[in-house]
């Protein structure tokens, strides 16, 4: 292997703090599962309010933040924002009236007043923290924020809530009286209206506008509140025109005391908004005394409820003389909470429980023994999910687009060939993966079996949408043969036959399309277990003739439904083994070229179009070395299916993928293609051509790294034992989300928060050697690397927790949901003459044969419990 040395690949310091310039590109998300966010920035800002249903990156709400204030008897000692310094550029992005550059920082960057020098950012997703460093500052502050991410608890994991809790220690030799200030800006323009309210156990602003109907898109509110029992606040700050109202807060809050109320009692219309004062905002002010040493906690929460999700990027045609409203529906959490009180009010009164187990989850997770940038791979990639990439339908469908643009989602439908490489959904939030899946039988598929790869909103106009992308001409072979192992998963997950006889008419009815004499792409025309039709897949063309990448998925498509047809009584799943093994062989003699596998076609076959001035076929991969070729077997991995292509070229090809496709250097390497990485950042490639005879026009895409390729690529190295390669793939991404150069919560593709980057978490199932299958309730670990001192999270079905090995003691630790066994493998077992097995200290009798034990009777394991394995 190249480049990186070995102890660099294997360096646990699980430190994860961004400091200096590190700190630049960070915006980390805080919000709910399909509830938007908000970004808190490396320095401490309030950035990308992403809550009005649909993505908002670069923005700031008005003045939104926070700052604090230490008095001694009467004499203010400090007064200054909760930011950091604000790094380079300074020239502004411009405002809302005039675009462009040459105005400036933005005012609401608050890079104007003081503030502390810099900040250290630690980021362990769901959790943030900051420290603000000023040595001229007598107090030390921290902050840690988070949203509840609790797996296996989709509810409250999509509470619409950004949480901050403040720890302020007093280091000066005086008594201080500190006030910590939250203030928040109204987003209304009109009408707009702020109401402070004690609740008892918290206070509350809730901001709002009484121009809105409650089914108007607009329709909304925010709340600020904190649980302080000492609070002061303003309802409005002062209005005034120009820069009137953060002047006098600055000077109030600079001041010794405490706030004085301001009231107006009279709704702010458009026409009083000046222009250089366009919206109201309110403060909350908790007040502690803190003595020489003393540390206090100050708490405060952004809650929000913008209840109507509207389709604004493609609302469809409207027919002739009906009236064109936009179709639109109420989110998910909407169905939960009334407004953005109800939402504070539940998280108040839950605040304990919430935090407790999304820490106990981030703790285990990342206590895994398990290099940092795997880590950092798995855990940052979960925020897809609270980012505007994901939204939950009224019933509490997950529905994604592909990644987001600056003002709406990317590439809509939750698309089947993008969101077939996510891992995350299935073993972290299982109820999710598999609505997805209703979903697409639901809305997508056409009486002969063939499937839209993108859902169109609402669903139900997914079969009579026209467009380019979704409508009738459209089916894509890998997002639907992908489909189908996603179905299986989700089976083996949750064990729940009746699931998946609910829907296996219609699972069969697609696999059996390819060969369907309707399907005019021919995909399996002949019925011989190969696809030499055409294939539309994932990098957006369509691949002719036969190729290892398409019928892969076929194949594990195939084996999947046979087993799946053989558990509910369907002879036809005979037919679908023997076709899987006449195609494996051909696939086997025909598509391995000694080193890789490839596509086989004839670039000038009059089957397909050829370019006239190119004289030949464009947008194909020949004889190229693709990184998704055995893309197949690394589901059939992941779901515990054994080997679909012969084993020694399935390690060949991944040998030859980081032999030919990693690049150590971008600097001088061509690509004409989007620029993910440059100059000496390292990274795979998508396709590249050993031999020199890469098509005139090859495939789209061929010349960049896109991550979720790459981590599908890197894990299925580890699983083929290929450990340093793929992490040393792995490890190249991850550089280049530094802080500086990238957003190390914001990998990109087509666009921000990508949906395909969730492929990361399958390398935490790869280096733990994890197994599932809940039809026969077995669960097995086979660590790949630090095997004699192992720990790893684990997630599944109905419980999640912690597998570790050390010292000659296997223990399975449940520490969320319940978890039935029957049986447990794991290769540590090996050379061990004896087990002794106990469940909370209490012996339980078991039978051995090989690395697999049984249960003589199946144990029960709750949360708390214990299952112990010593080794002898």
């Amino acid at each position: 292997m190249n480049g990186q040395k070995p102890n660099d690949l294997y360096k646990m310091e699980k430190s994860f703090t961004y400091t200096g310039s590190k700190t630049n590109e960070i915006s980390f998300p805080l919000g709910g599962i399909g509830s938007g966010c908000i970004g808190l920035a490396g320095n401490g800002r309030l950035i990308d309010w992403e809550i009005f249903n649909r993505p908002n990156k670069n923005s700031y709400n008005g003045f939104s933040f926070f700052a604090i204030k230490a008095e001694h008897k009467g004499e203010v000692r400090v007064a200054k924002v909760l930011n950091g310094d604000l790094h380079p550029q300074y020239s502004g992005r411009g405002n809302e009236k005039f675009r462009g550059f040459g105005f400036g920082v933005e005012r609401e960057s608050l890079a104007g007043f003081p503030h502390f020098t810099s900040t250290s950012f630690k980021g362990e997703y769901p959790f943030g923290e900051i420290q603000f460093i000023d040595d001229q500052v007598p107090l030390d502050v921290k902050l840690t924020a988070f949203n509840p991410l609790i797996p296996l608890n989709d509810k409250d994991s999509s509470i619409p809530a950004a949480i901050f809790t403040y720890e302020v220690v007093n280091t000066s030799h005086e008594e201080l009286d500190i006030s910590l200030v939250g203030n928040l800006s109204n987003p209304f323009t009109k009408d707009a209206w702020n109401d402070f309210t004690d609740f008892g156990d918290y206070k509350g602003i809730k901001l709002s506008s009484t121009h809105f109907k409650e089914e108007d898109r607009e329709f909304g509110d925010l709340t600020l509140s904190t649980d302080s029992e000492e609070v002061s606040y303003q309802t409005y700050w002062y209005r005034g025109g120009w820069f009137d109202n953060l002047t006098v807060f600055w000077k109030e809050f600079a001041a010794p005391g405490k706030f004085k109320d301001r009231n107006y009692n009279l709704i702010r219309e458009q026409a009083a908004i000046a222009t250089y004062n366009r919206n109201d905002v309110c403060l909350l002010s908790s007040h502690k005394k803190l003595a020489p040493g003393e540390k206090g906690v100050f708490r405060f929460m952004i809650t929000w409820n913008f209840p109507n999700y509207v389709n604004f990027w493609n609302p469809g045609e409207c027919r002739d003389g009906e009236k064109c409203e936009l179709p639109s529906w109420k989110n998910y959490y909407a169905t939960l909470f009334e407004d953005s009180t109800k939402s504070a009010a539940y998280v108040w009164n839950n605040f304990d429980r919430l935090y407790r187990d999304s820490l106990s989850f981030k703790d285990t997770l990342f206590h895994s023994t398990l290099p940092d940038y795997v880590i950092d791979a798995v855990s940052s990639n979960i925020s897809i999910l609270k980012s505007p990439t994901c939204a939950r339908l009224t019933d509490g469908t997950l529905y994604g687009f592909e990644g987001c643009h600056g003002q709406e989602g990317c590439c809509e439908g939750t698309c089947t060939h993008v969101w077939n490489y996510e891992q995350v959904t299935p073993f972290l939030f299982p109820s999710l993966a598999r609505s997805m899946i209703n979903s697409e039988y639901k809305a997508t598929m056409y009486d002969n079996g063939k499937m839209a790869f993108r859902i169109m909103l609402p669903i139900e106009r997914t079969l009579m949408d026209t467009s380019d992308c979704a409508g009738p001409e459209r089916a894509a072979a890998d997002g639907q043969m992908g489909t189908i192992i996603k179905v299986y998963r989700e089976w083996k997950i949750s064990g729940d036959t009746a699931w998946l006889k609910s829907i296996w008419l219609k699972v069969k009815k697609s696999l059996e399309f390819a060969w369907n004499p309707t399907n005019m792409d021919w995909w399996d025309k002949d019925c011989d277990g190969v696809m030499e039709g055409i294939q539309h897949h994932t990098l957006d063309v369509e691949i002719y003739g036969p190729n290892s990448y398409i019928s892969g998925l076929y194949h594990g498509a195939l084996l999947c439904a046979s087993e799946m047809a053989e558990a509910l009584g369907d002879e036809a799943g005979k037919k679908y083994v023997e076709l899987y093994e006449k195609g494996r062989k051909w696939v086997g003699e025909n598509l391995f070229n000694g080193e890789y596998f490839h596509q086989l076609i004839d670039l000038q076959d009059e089957r397909f179009p050829i370019d006239p001035e190119l004289e030949e076929i464009k947008y194909q991969i020949g004889e190229g070395c693709h990184i998704d070729q055995v893309l197949g077997q690394w589901h059939a991995h992941i779901i515990g299916l054994g080997y679909i292509f012969d084993q020694d070229k399935v390690k060949k090809a991944l040998e030859s993928i980081y032999k030919y496709n990693f690049i150590e250097t971008m600097r001088d390497y061509p690509n004409a293609c989007r620029i993910y990485s440059l100059n000496d950042e390292k990274g795979l490639l998508i396709s590249t051509w050993p031999k020199g005879n890469s098509p005139k026009v090859p495939v789209p895409y061929a010349d960049e790294t896109m991550h979720g390729f790459e981590y599908q690529a890197a894990c299925h190295m580890i699983y083929e034992g290929l450990i340093e390669e793929g992490l040393n793939a792995v490890k190249a991404v991850r550089d280049r989300y530094d802080g500086e150069r990238r957003n190390p919560w914001n990998e990109i593709e087509c666009g921000s928060n990508y949906a395909r980057s969730m492929a990361s978490y399958s390398l935490l199932l790869a280096l733990s050697g994890f197994q599932f299958d809940m039809l026969r309730k077995h669960i097995g670990f086979n660590p790949k690397i630090n095997q004699e001192q192992f720990q790893s999270f684990w997630s599944l079905n109905r419980a999640w927790g912690n597998f570790i090995h050390q010292n000659g003691e296997i223990q399975l630790v449940v520490s969320y949901g319940s978890l039935e066994l029957s049986s447990f493998q794991s290769d540590l077992f090996d050379g061990k003459e004896t087990i002794e097995v106990y469940l909370n200290d209490k012996p339980v009798a078991v039978d051995r044969m090989g690395n697999a034990i049984t249960f003589a009777l199946a144990v029960q394991l709750e949360a708390g419990s214990r299952l112990v394995m010593l080794l002898k």
